[in-house]
């Protein structure tokens, strides 16, 4: 399989996040561009990890836009053996709060209860 394949969930994230250039080459697969925010960069760094063998696989230069860094603390990417209540509680200190991040990501969650490691949440203020 490709690099571009192994990392297809990174490559559609920061398609989807407008990074300009992802390529293979040299054996590398490389991400190179501006997005939008610094949680925008976050994101596609967070996908990217989520293949152990990154740092042999990677070569990334994502930047964000000037100006865009307001939103850096407002998302979280859901790790194995995470619930909503766990994050409630590490991110706003209580974990009763969870529907109040269900709330925010009603656009990619159904369930509070049906979260996966790798989603993006965005946690309110």
């Amino acid at each position: 399989m490709s690099l571009r394949g192994t990392y297809a969930y990174s490559v559609d994230i920061a398609q989807k996040l407008g990074l300009q250039s992802i390529d293979e080459r040299d054996g590398k697969l490389h991400f190179k561009g501006t997005v939008a925010t610094q949680a925008d960069a976050n994101k596609i760094w967070d996908a990217i990890k989520t293949i152990p063998t990154w740092s042999n696989d990677v070569v990334a230069d994502i930047q964000a836009a000037p100006g865009g860094a307001s939103n850096a603390a407002s998302t979280y990417t859901v790790k194995a053996g995470d619930t909503l209540s766990k994050i409630a509680q590490q991110s706003l200190g209580d974990g009763n709060a969870y529907m109040r991040i269900f709330e925010a990501n009603r656009d990619q969650l159904s369930d509070p209860d049906k979260i996966k490691p790798g989603q993006v949440l965005k946690i309110p203020g």
